[in-house]
């Protein structure tokens, strides 16, 4: 069994639910709190183990590469300053990992992107972490995939239950044994009365590299877009696919409301932040 040591992050998507604030800035690089949300899901990357991270990309995603590259001058500046600490975050994020980028010339779905990562990828199992799926933990949200992925050897989907009424807005898993949590497919937001479980897929994945042979033969779905989930389905009928209900936070943040929620409860989780946002939140009038 070989060991999972890549990741692929597409950061392609023009982020248009955040606009105008996205016309200069990616949707990926707007902070939760202080940290640029790709930021988190990088560190959750390097935390599971992953030595190397290829984002899909587009043109207009340049401050991505900027911000995970070295800073010369800005690492200068602050060495002439005397801001030690600063100096040291600002090296940290270039050391965290080997990154490599791609960029997804037409926005033609999330199949297609994965589809670019073959070359970088090789014959591995890797991971795929999308930006808009931010997760909080106790033990890193991807480490607790791979560790289903070792257990079975197997093509794995990270899940997490949600509201039965929801489901119509998610990937919903069915399963072909409950106990084990072998999936037997994927419903792509099913009706209500249809969803053959409360269990969602929501953005962690590890898939084998045998995933390209069905993004090679994948044709277009809505929009005239190649879906990922859609390789994931036709992989199922020769692959054993499980689930992994993973403990942890799942914050969508491709959405305002769900940006807000991350940034107070990160907020809440720190120590010099903690009392004030406390407070404050005591005294809004709701």
């Amino acid at each position: 069994m070989k060991k999972v040591r890549k990741a692929v992050i597409p950061v392609a998507g023009m982020g248009t639910r955040f606009l105008p604030a996205t016309k200069s800035i990616p949707k990926e690089m707007l902070p939760i709190v202080d940290i640029p949300s790709l930021h988190y899901i990088v560190k959750e990357a390097v935390e599971s183990g992953i030595e190397q991270i290829l984002f899909i990309t587009s043109p207009y995603k340049k401050s991505i590469e900027d911000y995970f590259d070295r800073s010369f001058e800005l690492e200068s500046r602050l060495e002439k300053s005397g801001k030690t600490k600063q100096l040291n975050m600002i090296k940290d994020i270039s050391n965290l990992c080997e990154f490599y980028y791609v960029r997804q010339g037409e926005p033609l779905g999330s199949g297609h992107a994965v589809k670019l990562a073959k070359e970088f990828v090789g014959n591995e199992p890797f991971a795929v972490m999308y930006g808009d799926d931010l997760m909080k933990y106790e033990k890193p949200i991807l480490k607790q995939l791979i560790d289903v992925y070792e257990k079975y050897d197997c093509n794995v989907i990270g899940v997490q239950k949600v509201r039965h009424e929801d489901v119509y807005k998610y990937g919903i898993v069915e399963y072909e044994d409950i106990n084990t949590k072998k999936i037997k497919g994927l419903v792509e937001k099913p009706s209500v009365e249809d969803a053959p479980s409360d269990n969602a897929g929501v953005g962690r994945y590890i898939v084998k590299p045998e995933i390209f042979d069905e993004l090679d033969k994948l044709q277009t779905g809505v929009n005239g877009e190649y879906q990922f989930t859609d390789a994931m389905i036709s992989l199922m009928k020769k692959q054993d696919f499980y689930a992994c209900e993973f403990m942890g936070t799942y914050y969508d943040i491709g959405n305002q409301f769900g940006y807000l929620k991350a940034n107070i409860d990160f907020a809440l989780c720190r120590e010099d932040l903690k009392k004030d946002m406390k407070d404050y939140l005591k005294k809004i009038d709701i």
